[in-house]
């Protein structure tokens, strides 16, 4: 999904709360999607001490929970569509690098809960994506998966997951060494059996 739109305001309210720096831009808001608050604070706030600007977007994270639950956020097309598909033959989850509450809004307000087996985020374990990625397959015996993101981290990521890495070209980045490409979510389901063919 695409949410920045509805969280922004809640950001910037607590950035104009503590005073510390400028407000945000869409864009600006948009190119630290994927980012964890450690991140994000030494980017936007390298004038304070690191945990004091983890702190603030904290702050921020706990505020934008607030706005996802009364309006959610937007869907990219074909979504819920395309999960069902999915779902009849594959095992789903998510690994982010968002705070504990942000996935479990996101699969209730839009009632997509049903379609994923697990998730894992940088919140509940406080460990960067590609290690959460080697614990969820751990715990759910996994042998084999693959990864969807549009990051550079996320390529980080499955890299050091030991996994394939799928490109969703229609999200936040830019991933300039990628194997396989998505330019809409529908296209998913052919490009996994392929893969499948690929690798018998």
């Amino acid at each position: 999904w695409d949410s920045t739109a509805q969280i922004l305001p809640a950001w910037n309210r607590v950035l104009a709360r503590c005073n510390t720096c400028s407000p945000m831009t869409l864009p600006e808001f948009q190119s630290y999607m994927g980012k964890t608050i450690e991140e994000i604070a030494a980017i936007k706030l390298p004038h304070l001490p690191l945990k004091e600007g983890a702190a603030i977007f904290s702050e921020c994270c706990k505020e934008e929970l607030i706005e996802l639950a009364k309006s959610g956020g937007v869907l990219y097309p074909n979504l819920a569509e395309t999960l069902g598909t999915l779902h009849q033959n594959h095992f789903l989850a998510i690994v982010s690098n968002c705070q504990n509450g942000y996935i479990q809004t996101f699969l209730e307000f839009h009632r997509l809960r049903d379609f994923f087996d697990d998730f894992l985020c940088f919140g509940q374990t406080q460990l960067p994506k590609g290690e959460n990625i080697q614990l969820l397959m751990e715990r759910n015996n996994l042998q084999t998966a693959v990864y969807v993101g549009d990051t550079q981290g996320d390529f980080d990521a499955a890299r050091q997951a030991g996994i394939p890495f799928i490109y969703a070209a229609y999200g936040f980045g830019e991933v300039p060494d990628r194997s396989y490409r998505l330019n809409t979510i529908c296209e998913l389901p052919k490009l996994l059996k392929e893969l499948v063919v690929l690798s018998e």
